[in-house]
């Protein structure tokens, strides 16, 4: 066995007793394995990670780029979350026929709808190429090492592709002191099985997201597709539902307090090893930045969303995710500070720095970082703003896509550009610019022009604004010069302005935005004021604060890597664990109540009834189908009904999660599915950076409950005799 990977597996075996703590690679789960027998798992270890046979890893697929979803059956049916599928969803809807809100569900195989851009990913194997990374990329570091590293990257990921045949990743673990390599299969025809009405599978809204108790169907069905040899193809009508090599029964037993809960899935980011300075930063500049951009934002979308069904249907899925996140970053910021995490990491520092000079070690690391964030805080703040503000407008993110062309003619001093230089910049601009306008309404982009172009003034530095104010916004001589004239800005407020830029530019018309690739010049772009205004930003930033905050991150790779290497180190294994980095992950745990706060005891499980005391027919956040409410009155709940005659319909466990956990199974001890994991709890959003053994729980949509929808009020029975559904 490689050196690297000794030092892998000894970190593993150090963390037994954390069952509820820690996100694991399933290739090395073996290391667990007695921990998790203890806890009531009833599968071998082949079971659960195999790269021979079929096993766990085979049922899980990565959804879409961003979720998680399992296969649910033997032809392909898969689940995740509602809002996994959601933007998917809200494509294939229209105002006549709005899937989104009234829910949809295939009473056949040909009743399936294509759902275009969505992916499926398996994975085949994961590889240890610590090695061969370490010796490509030596003692380099800063800009030298992420060449030598993506030079590397490449090289190996090229050869494991096989021309296209698969897709391959080489990842790192523990800030670059690990390397592995995962090896997927892509399939791209996936289609619409299923999907709960808007009201059900978002019940709560804003209000609920992140808290507990819930009462949210937080999933969505989809089918994957392959040719007839079961491997990737296009959308063709030829091609077949796809037959995983494992599949996931589906149990309705129901879960109690203290059952065993295990869940895979793919965890985006955590960042537990962060430094005290940058939890600092985070809680005082960057995440309040964010909200405040966020919650202008989410006001303007929603205005518009409110006043017009298309424009709802166009910027729904838009507005879930900013407001998802904008929430998150409140959630964070207050248990942050609650839990004293900065206070916690300084002592843990302190320690460290002990060890340090105990150990022979460089005790100036902390130093470097102290220093590193002092020089860039002063830049973090318009950093946010740069990101979350001025590109909040679709138009900006537009005008944008034009600055390589722009900086190419400047470059030739205005002349015309060679054709394949012209070639590849009208491309990049052309692209740019689809991918905005799927999610385009002027009316909607106005005011987020013109308000976010305030806001900007209003929290960025004086003196780090882009010249835009004071050449045209607040160029009092030029409204002087042009008053009564079309050339210039001449009026006073931000909507004025909003309306100039869009009476002269070409960005909101895709007809002369294609026409003007076709013909570009550096003339049309200096007179475009979406490009002016657009130019004044991108430059200001790439010229002045781009480099800073490159430079910020390149270093703050180096000293990471360095201090995880210590600590790993310093504590010889023993309660270190990589952070999420996108790839697969598993963790164990229990069903779990918990008490978050003195006085307060929540149980582990909601119920039908809970989500009908909540009920305000009409409401935007606490609608229900009028069909779910007979079935309440009438308690017809079939099979899915728990001993004491209640419909559950989520539950709480404390495994460890984080974003793109969404969708992930939830499984019980015999590797059965008892729900579909959708959210995290209030009183533990600080656990991307700081987990809180205590407070820490994942949120579950109950087996149970989804099954109980897709029958009783879906009557897709077609669906239920799909599964292996176990009583």
């Amino acid at each position: 066995m490689k050196k690297s990977l000794l030092l892998f597996v000894a970190v593993f075996m150090m963390l037994g007793s954390r069952a509820d703590e820690g996100m694991w690679i399933p290739s090395l789960i073996g290391k667990n394995y007695d921990e998790m027998v203890r806890l009531g798992l009833k599968l071998s270890k082949q079971d659960l990670y195999d790269i021979n046979h079929s096993s766990m890893k085979d049922a899980i697929l990565q959804f879409g780029g961003g979720c998680t979803a399992e296969m649910i059956s033997a032809n392909g049916l898969l689940l995740t979350n509602h809002h996994c599928g959601y933007d998917a969803i809200a494509n294939l809807s229209t105002v006549d026929r709005n899937l989104l809100d009234n829910g949809f569900w295939a009473h056949s195989i040909s009743e399936e709808l294509p759902a275009q851009g969505v992916t499926a990913l398996f994975l085949q194997r994961i590889d240890d190429v610590t090695d061969k990374v370490m010796k490509a990329v030596g003692t380099a570091t800063g800009e030298e090492y992420t060449k030598k590293l993506e030079a590397i990257r490449k090289e190996i990921e090229e050869g494991a592709a096989e021309k296209g045949k698969f897709v391959a990743n080489v990842k790192d673990y523990f800030n670059g002191n690990q390397f592995f390599l995962l090896i997927y299969k892509r399939y791209t025809d996936v289609r619409l099985v299923g999907t709960p009405p808007k009201s059900l599978g978002k019940f709560g809204g804003d209000t609920d997201n992140w808290m507990w108790p819930r009462h949210t169907s937080d999933f969505s069905m989809f089918r994957v597709y392959a040719d007839d040899k079961n491997e990737p193809k296009p959308y063709a009508a030829t091609n077949v539902p796809y037959h995983p090599k494992k599949f996931l029964p589906v149990s309705i037993k129901g879960v109690q307090e203290g059952d065993y809960a295990m869940i895979f899935g793919y965890p985006g980011r955590t960042n537990r090893y962060e430094v005290s300075y940058g939890v600092d930063l985070a809680v005082n500049v960057t995440n309040p930045a964010i909200v405040a951009c966020r919650d202008l934002r989410l006001a303007i979308i929603k205005k518009h969303m409110d006043a017009d069904k298309s424009v709802y249907l166009k910027l729904t899925s838009s507005y879930s995710r900013i407001a998802n996140y904008w929430k998150y970053y409140i959630g964070q910021t207050e248990q942050l500070k609650r839990l004293n995490v900065v206070e916690s990491k300084r002592a843990n520092e302190a320690e460290f720095v002990k060890w340090q000079r105990a150990n022979n070690k460089d005790a100036a690391l902390l130093a470097s970082f102290a220093k590193m964030y002092s020089d860039y805080t002063p830049y973090a703040k318009h950093a946010v703003y740069y990101n979350e503000c001025f590109r909040a407008s679709a138009i900006a993110r537009m005008a944008s896509a034009l600055k390589p062309l722009y900086d190419a003619y400047e470059r030739n001093q205005g002349k015309t550009l060679a054709p394949d230089t012209l070639k590849k910049y009208t491309t990049m601009a052309q692209n740019g610019y689809r991918a905005n306008l799927k999610e385009f309404d002027l009316g909607t982009e106005k005011d987020l022009l013109a308000q976010m172009t305030e806001l900007y003034y209003k929290n960025v530095p004086a003196d780090q604004l882009p010249d835009i104010y004071t050449k045209v916004i607040f160029n009092k001589e030029n409204q002087v010069k042009c008053k009564g004239k079309d050339c210039c800005f001449t009026g006073k407020t931000y909507a004025e302005y909003a309306e100039y830029v869009c009476k002269h530019t070409f960005i909101i018309d895709s007809n002369k935005f294609n026409d003007f690739l076709k013909a570009p010049s550096f003339e049309k772009l200096k007179k475009d004021e979406a490009v002016v205004y657009a130019m004044s930003y991108a430059k200001n930033y790439a010229t002045n604060y781009q480099p800073k905050v490159e430079a910020f991150a390149a270093k703050k790779t180096d000293l990471t890597r360095e201090y995880l290497a210590q600590k790993m180190a310093q504590s010889g294994g023993k309660n270190l664990y990589p952070d999420a980095n996108s790839t697969m992950r598993v963790t164990y745990g229990k069903v779990k109540s918990y008490s978050p706060q003195d006085g307060v005891h929540f149980k582990y499980y909601t119920t039908l009834d809970g989500l009908m005391a909540k009920y305000k027919a009409g409401d935007d956040e606490f609608d229900a189908p009028k069909e779910l409410v007979t079935l309440y009155k009438n308690k017809d709940y079939g099979r899915y009904a728990d001993a004491d005659g209640t419909l559950h319909t989520c539950f709480i466990t404390n495994n460890d999660i984080t974003g793109g956990n969404s969708g992930s199974p939830v499984i019980n001890a015999n590797g059965e599915l008892i729900g579909a994991a959708f959210d995290g709890n209030w009183e533990a959003m600080s656990g991307d950076i700081a987990f809180d053994k205590k407070y820490k729980r994942t949120i579950v949509c109950d087996a149970r409950y989804i099954l109980f929808l897709i029958d009783k009020l879906g009557h897709a029975d077609n669906l239920i005799k799909e599964m292996d559904v176990r009583q």
